[in-house]
């Protein structure tokens, strides 16, 4: 489990973090704007990524946005940060076949400077590669 994500703080001092009534926690909840976690005695339990979700909608609400639309705002909040986790993982997937193809190309270098010093047997067919022309009716 992540830090931030990681239950601290009982609902007194997440509300005096957060700026807020302890009851209007309960309602964020009932809200479904928020979603503390809960011991074994039922107590909530609020994380530093709660807090922060908090201090949010505290922003927005006070620049006039209804809770109806805070809801709408963190559900896109929350697509665009799922994407964005996407792009991430995306980008490392790039990187890592960019570098498997250097890697790749490298060895064909080597494989090339080699093979006029081997004593390599004629084929019937030379091999070709993908793109150097016709075969089986496809162009490649």
């Amino acid at each position: 489990m992540e830090d931030r994500n990681r239950p601290l703080y009982m609902i007194g001092v997440a509300a005096q973090l957060a700026g807020v009534h302890p009851q209007t926690l309960r309602i964020y909840e009932q809200k479904g704007l928020v979603t503390p976690q809960r011991t074994s005695g039922n107590t909530r339990m609020y994380s530093q990524a709660d807090i922060d979700r908090l201090e949010l909608i505290n922003e927005l609400t006070s620049e006039g946005i209804n809770l109806a639309g805070v809801i709408r705002i963190l559900d896109l909040k929350g697509r665009l940060d799922e994407r964005d986790d996407e792009i991430d993982d995306l980008h490392k997937k790039v990187r890592r076949l960019a570098d498997r193809v250097h890697e790749l190309e490298t060895r064909a270098d080597v494989t090339a400077l080699m093979l006029p010093q081997a004593q390599l047997p004629q084929t019937a067919s030379p091999v070709r590669r993908l793109g150097s022309g016709r075969m089986g009716g496809l162009d490649y």
